[in-house]
C-alpha cells in the first residue's frame, strides 16, 4: 500500500513560552519543513508534537488537538491540521 504526504499546518493557540506567540505556525510539506511559511521552530515542541504530526501527514483521522509542547515550565499548546 501506498502513502501520500499530505500538508500539515500547526499553529500556536496558548503560549507561555518566549519562543512562540499565539497564531505562530509551522507548516509541513510531507516531512519537510516548509521554511518560507513558518515561524521559528523549537525542537522541544517538535519532539513533543511530531508523533502527530505524522499521523496526520499519512492521513490519520485525530483530533485537531489542541496538543501540548512538554518543556514544562514554559506551557504552549498547538492544533495540527491536514491542509490537503
Amino acid at each position: 500500500m501506498s502513502y501520500t504526504d499530505r500538508k500539515v499546518k500547526v499553529t500556536v493557540v496558548e503560549s507561555h513560552c518566549p519562543k512562540y506567540k499565539v497564531g505562530d505556525v509551522i507548516c509541513f510539506e510531507g516531512s519537510e519543513i516548509d521554511k518560507e511559511h513558518s515561524d521559528r521552530i523549537c525542537m522541544v515542541a517538535m519532539n513533543a508534537l511530531y508523533p502527530f504530526i505524522y499521523a496526520f501527514r499519512r492521513g490519520g483521522n485525530l483530533r485537531n488537538g489542541p496538543y501540548q509542547c512538554t518543556d514544562c515550565g514554559e506551557t504552549v499548546k498547538f492544533t495540527v491540521e491536514n491542509m490537503d
